[in-house]
């Protein structure tokens, strides 16, 4: 009885499902063939690799600095040991708020990412909407986006047409 009830929901639900069409993208595909994802995914390398040489830099002060203080603090007088342990405090500080502040939740990169990236993504919005709606797509998803896509044929895939649009 319970395999009877099972069968005639799926026979009256699948009507339904029938109709829509779904279709979906691989947009880390778009985003690598895209010329303009590319020149600000350069952008970004660039100046994460700026941030890092003065990461290094002020990390290699540091070092350079407890250095010499664990070399001499057992000749240091009291107020002299205090003050080079302070400067090295500031320092380490000073290290963790640059760090924060470009590569932190909120930082300077999560801002030029979206800087960057918002318009191009916006692009490739419009360009899929427009496909989606020209050829009667009900829903379309991102293959590569969170969303888990454990199948899907071939012939839904918009990822060329997209590519196309935005030529």
């Amino acid at each position: 009885m319970k395999k009877l009830i099972i069968l005639s929901a799926l026979f009256f639900v699948y009507p339904i499902f029938a109709q829509v069409k779904i279709g979906y993208i691989n947009s880390e595909a778009i985003m690598k063939q895209l010329p303009e994802a590319q020149d600000a995914q350069r952008k970004l390398d660039n100046l994460v690799q700026e941030w890092q040489a003065e990461l290094r830099k002020l990390e290699s002060e540091w070092k350079q600095k407890y250095d010499a203080y664990d070399r001499d603090k057992l000749i240091m007088s009291d107020q002299t040991r205090a003050e080079k342990e302070k400067e090295l405090v500031d320092l380490e500080n000073r290290i963790m708020q640059y760090r924060e502040q470009k590569f932190g939740q909120n930082g300077e990169l999560f801002q030029k990412q979206e800087e960057f990236m918002k318009p191009i993504q916006n692009k490739i919005f419009n360009a899929l909407e427009k496909i989606a709606k020209d050829e009667g797509y009900d829903f379309v998803f991102d293959k590569s986006g969170e969303i888990l896509l454990l199948y899907a044929n071939e012939k839904y895939d918009l990822t060329n047409k997209v590519l196309q649009a935005l030529k």
